[in-house]
């Protein structure tokens, strides 16, 4: 059995080699590790630094920077795990989660699952992107609840785990950063239940790169809207 990790890449200099090392280090038994690395046209250095660990992953290059939803289609059409995971190229997310989302995705009947922040009872206390960042993933969480009559706790967050014959069949369209609400709505749509696990968060800062902004936000509310009512 596998799990193809899919790592979308775009100016990540100071951390893409340390985040690999923490995946490297996860151990998950018998299942395999399929770490597909997309870089978004970087021009920091990035690329530089991943063509010295090509013999070891697969990586994959983009001309131009065309967003984190085009860069998770482009690993997507690599993958060849039983499962699909997709991991930032920062150190805000603990790799380690990744076990305990590989557990719940192998019962019976599970084909997704989130790693959610908002489970977490010391997220609240603890450090934030910045007060925006948190209500807006609050707030569309709370959309997302409301138009589809869904039960999640995190829309927005980055670890979200599938079956990889479901996720190749939604036949995203996503660019940017509104792969989140499509992958989220299509697969509410379909009546298939999101199942949440509980993860730890390390958020960073705007002046830390994170790129993120309130632009995507209002992107992510038009995507959810859109898919309520375009099959």
């Amino acid at each position: 059995m596998k799990l193809s990790i899919i790592i979308p890449v775009y100016n990540e200099k100071e951390t893409i080699l340390l985040l690999l090392e923490k995946v490297d280090r996860v151990d998950m038994g018998v299942i395999q590790k399929e770490i597909i690395i997309v870089d978004d046209g970087s021009n920091d250095g990035t690329r530089d630094l991943l063509k010295t660990v090509e013999n070891k992953y697969n990586v994959i290059y983009q001309k131009i920077n065309s967003g984190k939803g085009f860069a998770i289609r482009a690993g997507l059409a690599q993958a060849t795990g039983d499962w699909v995971v997709i991991q930032d190229a920062d150190l805000e997310y603990d790799p380690n989660d990744l076990k305990k989302m590989l557990e719940k995705i192998q019962k019976v009947n599970v084909s997704v699952v989130y790693g959610s922040r908002r489970l977490n009872r010391n997220y609240f206390n603890e450090r934030h992107s910045g007060h925006i960042f948190a209500l807006g993933g609050i707030f569309l969480t709370w959309l997302t609840n409301i138009l589809f009559h869904a039960d999640i706790t995190d829309e927005s967050t980055c670890y979200k785990m599938f079956k990889t014959d479901l996720i190749k069949s939604l036949k995203l369209a996503c660019l940017k950063f509104e792969f989140c609400p499509e992958v989220t709505a299509k697969i509410i749509k379909k009546g298939i239940k999101i199942y949440e696990v509980q993860i730890n968060y390390y958020p960073r800062q705007k002046l830390e790169g994170k790129k993120i902004n309130w632009i995507d936000g209002l992107s992510a509310i038009w995507t959810l809207i859109k898919y309520k009512f375009v099959s």
